[in-house]
């Protein structure tokens, strides 16, 4: 068998082309009578809607609030009387019987052995030195004295006296200075410095307290 002819028969090809326009022109009719149309809208059908609504679960109630129990009081115990107690009487005493004894006689005296001395009482202590005064123990205590005038005090013309006391020691060195009294606060610190940085004083061999005064007045 030859396929070469097989193959170059025309025949066959002409077939094939004369089914495609058949079926093409099928389509085209089926488009222009509107049978397409017909298919679609059996195919299309009616859609039920359905509206589903949402259940919305309700909040559970509050609880109810119960009112507290009562409270139970006790009752009172019941009253008891207290036992009633007979008090006896004291018992009488007895008659005593009393014997008359003769006296025994006096005895002997011991011997008086007189109380020793009395221990000496100890001595008195020494008095305390007596203040004495600036003048006597400190020989430049003019200088001292001349002590400037505080500025607040001019301003406000205050005048005032202050005594100031402080301890000699046995070279002369001046500790312990304080305000005896003052009539006014304003003056303390210059005196204080003034005994402190212009006072020479002599040693007596012993602490002793000094007194000195200064005056503030204004002329």
């Amino acid at each position: 068998m030859d396929f070469s002819r097989t193959q170059r028969d025309p025949t066959r090809k002409f077939v094939g082309i004369g089914a495609v326009i058949v079926f093409h022109i099928i389509v085209i009719y089926a488009l222009v009578t509107g049978l397409a149309r017909k298919v679609v809208e059996v195919v299309k059908g009616p859609i039920e809607v359905k509206v589903i609504e949402e259940i919305i679960k309700k909040p559970p109630p509050p609880p109810e609030l119960l009112p507290p129990p009562p409270k139970v009081v006790a009752p009172p115990p019941p009253f008891i009387p207290p036992p009633e107690i007979n008090i006896q009487p004291p018992p009488t005493p007895a008659p005593t019987i009393t014997a008359v004894t003769p006296e025994p006689p006096p005895a002997p005296q011991a011997p008086v052995i007189a109380p020793p001395p009395p221990a000496p009482a100890p001595p008195a202590p020494a008095p305390a030195p007596a203040v004495q005064s600036a003048t006597v123990v400190c020989p430049n205590y003019r200088e001292a004295l001349q002590v400037a005038y505080p500025r607040e005090a001019a301003l406000d013309n205050i005048q005032g006296d202050v005594l100031t006391e402080f301890t000699v020691g046995a070279n002369g060195q001046i500790r312990d200075i304080v305000i005896k009294s003052s009539s006014n606060r304003i003056f303390n610190r210059p005196v204080t410095q003034a005994v402190q940085t212009r006072l020479t004083c002599k040693g007596q061999g012993q602490d002793i307290r000094v007194q000195l005064p200064f005056s503030f007045k204004l002329n």
